[in-house]
């Protein structure tokens, strides 16, 4: 026969409660078992109170007391995205979006603009194979490229986005493995065509 555990009611004393542990309230001497943060700032340090302190702590709390309706806003957005910075999809945090390979100016309308960096390129710039183009864009590289631009981009990117340099965030491991993705299938290309 195995031995099944207990299951704990929602009303029960939390079983990690420090044994013989008084309640927190003052002049309150009923055992504890119940947890409460013990602000905001540290929702990892808690009392200890019994049933009935806890039931009165619990009503009275209040997470943005003392917060303007503007910090609350900033603080809402912020925990949206679990206190990382984010940028828009497929911009690799980048805010420079005038350049050629993300589009092309036809008509001649950013010509002017100081921050459109039109390539001095020829009409007759050969194209990427449609193969290469979703991994060029993800890595931020032109077509034509050589076997050392790819390479020196990639270093910059993997220094940026390794999982060891941003404590195991889950949205910079994501990119990273989509830019391995990208550099295995360039390097790749390059060094078959160089072989040909």
């Amino acid at each position: 026969m195995t031995a099944h555990k207990k299951r704990f009611r929602a009303f029960d004393p939390d079983p990690d409660c420090p044994n013989h542990k008084c309640c927190d309230m003052p002049s309150c001497d009923q055992i504890a078992g119940y947890k409460a943060p013990k602000s905001r700032q540290n929702l990892r340090d808690y009392y200890w109170f019994c049933l009935e302190h806890i039931r009165e702590y619990n009503k009275n709390w209040d997470y943005c007391k003392g917060m303007t309706p503007a910090q609350i806003e900033q603080h809402l957005r912020s925990t949206t995205v679990w206190d990382k910075p984010s940028w828009k999809l497929g911009q690799l945090g980048k805010a420079d979006l005038l350049k050629e390979q993300y589009f092309k100016d036809s008509l001649g309308l950013f010509k002017d603009h100081p921050g459109f960096k039109q390539s001095k390129s020829s009409p007759s710039t050969p194209q990427a194979p449609k193969e290469l183009r979703h991994s060029l864009q993800t890595l931020g590289l032109t077509w034509p490229l050589s076997l050392q631009e790819l390479r020196k981009q990639y270093t910059i990117l993997a220094r940026q986005y390794h999982p060891d340099t941003n404590h195991g965030d889950v949205s910079m491991t994501e990119q990273f493995k989509n830019i391995s993705a990208a550099y295995t299938q360039l390097r790749t290309h390059l060094v078959n065509s160089v072989e040909i």
